[in-house]
């Protein structure tokens, strides 16, 4: 397959790269055809072959980056030993700060690789997978109880993850310093008070 070389050729594939994210997350696989992607990305039809042998080859490429984009960030957001406790929180706060940031950048990847890919459901389990990797690695380095069983930690995350990004991140209305502070507090504090908390 003949491609187009240099600058001008990176920037025609990521337009239309963008442009089929949005029309794949706003229409489905089925629904979305070549011809509107195209039109999107302000193409014509034959410069899409230069980049893609199908409709199939592009979605597949949209759920690869998202695969690989996340896995890579949550992989990299592991704490490392030696943290100060005083600083602990704050460093939790932008571990999940960055998943959150990853998610509302691109909110249509986002939507096709966590809903609507035929693999979505496998996507969310490597991502509690990884998320399990980190937890135990900081639990054994001491940052939380040794007693917590962190397979239910890391499925109730990727849980509040998934849920917040569809009700809160994606529609606007909460920032992702915000939602992530949150959900510090919540998996750190729990709910009681903290006057009842200090009296345990």
């Amino acid at each position: 397959m003949v491609r187009e070389k240099g600058w001008k050729g990176k920037e025609s594939r990521k337009r239309l790269l963008e442009a089929a994210a949005e029309e794949f997350a706003l229409r489905g696989f089925h629904e979305t055809k070549i011809s509107t992607i195209v039109k999107q990305a302000g193409l014509t039809q034959p410069s899409f072959y230069l980049y893609f042998a199908s409709k199939e080859a592009i979605f597949d490429e949209i759920i690869h980056d998202f695969r690989s984009g996340l896995g890579e960030l949550t992989a990299s957001i592991r704490l490392e030993p030696g943290i100060e406790p005083e600083h602990l929180l704050q460093r939790l706060v932008q571990a999940l700060e960055m998943v959150f940031s990853f998610l509302v950048r691109n909110p249509h990847m986002t939507r096709i690789g966590l809903f609507l890919a035929p693999q979505a459901e496998q996507i969310k389990e490597d991502l509690t997978s990884l998320l399990l990797e980190n937890l135990r690695a900081e639990q054994e380095a001491g940052y939380f109880r040794a007693d917590v069983e962190m397979a239910t930690v890391a499925e109730c995350l990727l849980g509040m993850i998934e849920r917040l990004t569809v009700t809160h991140l994606l529609p606007g209305k909460q920032t992702p310093a915000r939602l992530a502070k949150q959900l510090v507090d919540v998996l750190m504090y729990g709910m009681l008070p903290r006057e009842s908390k200090a009296k345990e």
